[in-house]
């Protein structure tokens, strides 16, 4: 597939900046969920679109429910 010159993809916007949300919550585990893979990766920025700030707090509050037990650490 080629692209089009001058023709920029449509940024991303960040989930939890649009939904003006501060801290991200590990309890939230449907909300996490939307950002691993079926193998159980989490989903890097530039595919997720969240900010940098909200990727970290991603980041961790994934690890955090894996620690949990409430997200799993792999596919089955």
């Amino acid at each position: 597939m080629k692209r089009e010159r001058g023709r920029k993809p449509k940024k991303k916007v960040c989930s939890f900046c649009v939904d003006k949300i501060e801290r991200v919550d590990y309890k939230d585990v449907p909300r996490l969920r939307r950002f691993i893979t079926e193998r159980g990766k989490i989903l890097p920025r530039r595919i997720s679109g969240n900010c940098a700030r909200h990727q970290r707090q991603l980041t961790l509050a994934i690890k955090r429910a894996r620690n949990m037990a409430l997200l799993p650490f792999t596919a089955e």
